[in-house]
């Protein structure tokens, strides 16, 4: 069966930095655009951050844009989220998850097929 397993979380002071990663597995990992979520208590669950296929297209929600950076590895089914300069409102549980579509922007849930469990995030002020 299809897992995405994330890891990397943990707790950083403001500032600081981290590096989630997602590994897939049970699915043809290049058919598939991978993108990151997060929760935090209380809230909605919104997009972060996506990546095409081949790694060429990015996107990224505005309140992360120029600190955050989503890149893939395809031969080690790996996606990673890098994000620098954290902030306490970054505090959140950090979910990837993996999309078929081809058209779909991306940002959105029901755009996705796939889910982690989440990794958490915290940042300290």
């Amino acid at each position: 069966q299809v897992q995405l397993v994330e890891s990397g979380g943990g707790l950083v002071q403001a500032g600081g930095s981290l590096r989630l990663s997602c590994v897939a597995s049970g699915l043809t990992f290049t058919g598939y655009a991978m993108g990151w979520f997060r929760q935090a208590p209380g809230k909605e669950r919104e997009f972060v951050a996506a990546i095409r296929r081949s790694g060429g297209s990015t996107d990224y929600a505005d309140s992360v844009k120029g600190r955050f950076t989503i890149s893939r590895d395809n031969a080690k089914n790996t996606v990673y989220l890098q994000m620098n300069s954290l902030k306490p409102q970054d505090t959140s549980v950090y979910y990837c998850a993996a999309s078929q579509a081809w058209s779909a922007g991306l940002r959105r849930e029901y755009d996705y097929d796939y889910w982690g469990q989440g990794t958490q995030v915290t940042v300290s002020s």
